[in-house]
């Protein structure tokens, strides 16, 4: 498998602006979690659904895989790697994406 670029939440978003419309913020928590609290214009798979959803991803495209606290983003990346997508993982999850770009966002 290929090694999964970590990114800050700050490189993270400014890859996905660079991007445009190519790229893509990847929401893995689970339900519950989305409901509570996410990045505004995220897309949202919950990291069980992802092998079922994948026609849903265009493999032209980046995604910024973002869960809690990394972890899940980690591992759904690297599945995502193993089918040709171009993804990123975003170290810190939502937690860090909070503290660091955007105190609005609920913290749990």
């Amino acid at each position: 498998m290929a090694e999964i670029p970590q990114l800050s939440p700050a490189e993270a978003q400014a890859l996905l602006q660079r991007l445009g419309t190519a790229g893509h913020l990847l929401d893995v928590r689970e339900n519950w979690e989305y409901a509570l609290t996410h990045v505004e214009g995220s897309l949202h798979v919950p990291m069980d659904q992802v092998p079922l959803r994948l026609a849903e991803l265009n493999p032209d495209h980046t995604y910024a895989v973002l869960c809690h606290h990394g972890r899940r983003s980690q591992q759904v990346a690297g599945l995502l790697s193993t089918k040709g997508y171009k993804v990123v993982n975003v170290t810190g999850g939502i937690e860090a994406w909070a503290a660091t770009l955007d105190p609005d966002i609920s913290r749990y």
